[in-house]
């Protein structure tokens, strides 16, 4: 399982039309990229995952994350040996215990102690007739109590709106072995004005989510730069500009100890394949 290099975080990919999917994840393989990662906020995601995996031969294919407060430990682990069987050594179970406001909007007072949660479900997955290997899994982790149960329990963590500086931290927490796989959201514009206009109400809804906006504010932002979302703040966490301030900012990550990078770009409508810019991504890495 290649985990190394760049791979592509996409939302597209998971709830837009699947042929086209199918096609933009043979594209995507076809350019050099050594992972797709998809989200989980409802719906059949393994039968997502499976339409990518039929569609390429080599790539990864990763959860980024499979909530699991929608999936029972048994399914998720039958699926995964399914998948493996058909497909070989491809699927990387990212899992992860999502936000409250989000879990708590259906079901009332559900979302509760997120670290015994997540350890309740790996003990779940342990349990299954057959486990699913630790190696082949990894947890949406941001704090240290989340990032040493990745480095205890999986092959590593996928943090998700963070900065170089938390994969800094995050591979000091985690120790020199398992994987550290930083999501970096990306806008290629040179002007300003338009990035903000994509951006800004794009990171309005994750700032809405307490376990963002506490980890940025453990980061050194304050509750100003949150509520407004600061220019400080925007540039922090969005890499916008040419190719160059992309690769720029995937080093970065590498320097402080990413394994890999997985870049989701963002565009004015986020239902569209932003396959141009993924191309362009992948000839400057070329």
């Amino acid at each position: 399982m290649n985990l190394s290099g760049v791979g592509i975080w996409s939302s597209p990919l998971r709830y837009s039309d699947p042929v086209e999917a199918a096609e933009a994840a043979a594209e995507l393989e076809e350019a050099g990229f050594s992972a797709l990662w998809i989200p989980d906020v409802g719906g059949p995601v393994l039968d997502a995952v499976e339409n990518l995996l039929r569609a390429t031969s080599k790539t990864v294919i990763a959860t980024g994350i499979l909530n699991l407060w929608m999936h029972e430990p048994a399914d998720v682990a039958a699926a995964y040996h399914r998948l493996a069987a058909s497909y070989g050594d491809r699927f990387l179970l990212g899992i992860g215990v999502s936000h409250a406001p989000l879990v708590d909007a259906k079901s009332p007072g559900r979302y509760r102690k997120p670290l015994a949660a997540t350890k309740a479900f790996l003990d779940g997955l342990d349990a299954a007739e057959r486990p699913v290997p630790a190696d082949r899994m990894v947890l949406a982790a941001l704090g240290p109590k989340m990032l040493a149960l990745a480095a205890e329990r999986t092959r590593g963590a996928h943090p998700y709106l963070v900065l170089p500086e938390h994969t800094r931290t995050a591979r000091e927490v985690l120790g020199a072995g398992p994987l550290l796989l930083p999501e970096q959201t990306v806008i290629l514009t040179g002007d300003a004005a338009e990035a903000r206009e994509i951006g800004t109400p794009w990171l309005r809804g994750y700032l809405s989510l307490p376990n963002y906006a506490n980890n940025l504010l453990r980061s050194g932002f304050t509750e100003e730069d949150i509520a407004t979302v600061s220019d400080r703040l925007f540039d922090a966490i969005i890499a916008w500009g040419d190719e160059e301030a992309v690769l720029r900012r995937i080093a970065e990550h590498r320097e402080a100890g990413a394994d890999h990078v997985c870049v989701q770009v963002l565009r004015a409508d986020p239902r569209v394949f932003p396959r141009e810019e993924w191309l362009r991504i992948a000839a400057a890495l070329r």
